[in-house]
C-alpha cells in the first residue's frame, strides 16, 4: 500500500515531485486512517486521480493518496437518475456502468482519463450552451476531513455547502465519493466541418445557440475553423458510427501520430508549422457520424501538451480570440497546437469558471518539449484584459487577491475552507497561492 522514494509527475510533464510516502487505499476507512497518520507526523496530504491537470494542483510533497483502487459504484435511485460512485473511478469507465441502467451523464469533456473527484475538483467541463460543467452534475459527496471523520454533503446533510464541495480544488478534505445526476442515455448526430473563420466568428453567437452542443478549433496561419456541431437524439436512434478505418485513419495516424511527429520536428524546425497546419484543415474535419453520446464527445488525446484556458463572458470570446491571433501574427510565432473554443451556461458553484455567467472558453497549448512561459503570459494578458478566469486545473499565474475580484463567493469559500481545515493538511504550493496561506 505504501511505496518509498517514487517520483511522481503529472500527464503533462508541467508538475513533478517525490512524495514521503504514496498511499493506494481501497477503501473509505484507509483512507481516514491515511489522514490521521499524516497529521499524527505533521504531513500534509493531497488526493491524486489520474494526474491530468497541468497545474500543481495535485502536487504531494508529503503523503500523497493514490485513490486509484477507490472505484466502482456504491449504489443507484434509478426513480431519480442519480447514481454513487467511488471518487477514483476514471471518466472512462462511467458510461460502461451507466450504460446497463439505461443512463449517460448529461455532458462530458473532450478527455476522459480524469477520475471523476479530480474532474469535478478542477471544474472540467465540455461544450454547450444549455450544459454546464461536470460539477454541476453532482447532487452528494462524502469527504473525509481534516481530523478524519466522514462529512455527508447532500439535500439533506450540509446542504449549504454542496456548491463549495461539488468544485473544491481539493482544499476542503479528501472525497471518497460523489453522486451524480445523470440522464437517460442517449445518441448525437455528429457534424464536422471545415468553415471560413471569418463567416464563423460573425455568426458566432447564433451557432452557439441553435446547438445542443457546439465547439471550433483553429490552426494558427490558417483561416480555416473545425467546427463541430452535436445533436442530442434518443436512444432509439439508428447508429451511424464512423467507419473503423476512417476512424483510425483521422483520429490516430492524422491527429496523433503523424501530428506528434510534426511537433517533434517544429521543435527544431519551426517553418515547417505553418504549412503542415494548413494540409492538416484540409485533411481533416470534414465527417458525420451518430453514435452513443460518450463516443462523440470524448476524442482521443495522446500527443502530450501543455494547456492554458480561461473562462470569458460569452460576448467576450470573439473580441479576446481575434486579440490572440493578432499577437500570434504580430510576434511570428510558429504554433503548432489549434486553439480551442468551446462554450458552457451559468452555474451558481462558488469556484466555478462559469459562475454567474454564461460563459465561453479559449484554451492555448503548446506540446510539452516546448517553452510555454512567453506564449501564455501573453495570452493570460488578454484573458484577464476581458475578465477572464483561469480553468484550475491548467497552467496561469493568478493569485489569491487576483482571483477574490473574480468569483462573488470567493470570500465564502475560504471561510468554509478555514472551517474544514484550519490547519491547512489539504494545502500545497499551488493552493497557497490561489487561495491565500
Amino acid at each position: 500500500m505504501t511505496r518509498l522514494g517514487g517520483m511522481w509527475e503529472n500527464w503533462g510533464r508541467s508538475a513533478r515531485v517525490r512524495p514521503v510516502r504514496v498511499e493506494r487505499p481501497n477503501s473509505v476507512d484507509a483512507v481516514r486512517r491515511a489522514v490521521l497518520a499524516a497529521a499524527k507526523s505533521n504531513l500534509r496530504i493531497k488526493a491524486v486521480g489520474a494526474g491530468h491537470s497541468f497545474t500543481g494542483i495535485a502536487v504531494a510533497p508529503g503523503v500523497m493518496l493514490d485513490m486509484s483502487d477507490l472505484h466502482g459504484v456504491i449504489d443507484v435511485d434509478l426513480e431519480r437518475g442519480r447514481v454513487r460512485l467511488y471518487s477514483g473511478t476514471r471518466l472512462h469507465q462511467i458510461p460502461g456502468l451507466l450504460r446497463p441502467l439505461g443512463l449517460a451523464m448529461e455532458n462530458l469533456g473532450d478527455i476522459d482519463r480524469q477520475s471523476i473527484s479530480g474532474a469535478t475538483s478542477t471544474g472540467t467541463h465540455g461544450t454547450g450552451a444549455p450544459f454546464g460543467g461536470i460539477s454541476t452534475q453532482i447532487v452528494a459527496a462524502t469527504l473525509v476531513t481534516a481530523d478524519g471523520e466522514l462529512l455527508t454533503v447532500d439535500e439533506t446533510q450540509n446542504a449549504e455547502m454542496l456548491p463549495a464541495v461539488a468544485l473544491g480544488l481539493g482544499s476542503l478534505g479528501i472525497i471518497v465519493d460523489v453522486t451524480i445526476q445523470c440522464v437517460p442515455a442517449f445518441v448525437l448526430h455528429a457534424v464536422e466541418r471545415p468553415e471560413p473563420l471569418e463567416q464563423l466568428l460573425a455568426e458566432l453567437p447564433e451557432r452557439v445557440a441553435g446547438a445542443d452542443h457546439f465547439e471550433f478549433y483553429w490552426f494558427p496561419h490558417t483561416d480555416v475553423a473545425l467546427t463541430k456541431t452535436d445533436t442530442r437524439l434518443p436512444i432509439e436512434t439508428p447508429l451511424k458510427p464512423l467507419p473503423r478505418f476512417g476512424k483510425w485513419l483521422d483520429e490516430t495516424l492524422l491527429s496523433n501520430g503523424i501530428f506528434r511527429v510534426l511537433c517533434a520536428v517544429g521543435t527544431v524546425v519551426p517553418a515547417i508549422i505553418p504549412p503542415f497546419s494548413r494540409l492538416a484543415v484540409r485533411a481533416t474535419g470534414n465527417r458525420e457520424y451518430t453514435d452513443v453520446s460518450n463516443r462523440v464527445l470524448i476524442q482521443s488525446r495522446t500527443v502530450r501538451f501543455r494547456e492554458m484556458e480561461y473562462a470569458l463572458p460569452a460576448d467576450q470570446v470573439v473580441p479576446a480570440f481575434n486579440e490572440v491571433r493578432a499577437l500570434i501574427a504580430e510576434r511570428g510565432w510558429r504554433i503548432s497546437f489549434p486553439i480551442e473554443v468551446r462554450f458552457a451556461a451559468s452555474d451558481d458553484l462558488w469556484l466555478s469558471t462559469a459562475h454567474g455567467r454564461e460563459s465561453g472558453y479559449i484554451a492555448v497549448h503548446r506540446y510539452y518539449r516546448e517553452n510555454p512561459t512567453e506564449y501564455f503570459a501573453a495570452v493570460e494578458r488578454i484573458m484577464t484584459s476581458h475578465g477572464g478566469r483561469p480553468h484550475w486545473g491548467k497552467m496561469h499565474t493568478l493569485d489569491a487577491a487576483q482571483l477574490t475580484e473574480r468569483y462573488p463567493r470567493f470570500a465564502d469559500f475560504i471561510a468554509l475552507r478555514e472551517r474544514l481545515d484550519p490547519q491547512r493538511r489539504f494545502t500545497n504550493m499551488y493552493l497557497d497561492r490561489v487561495l491565500g496561506e
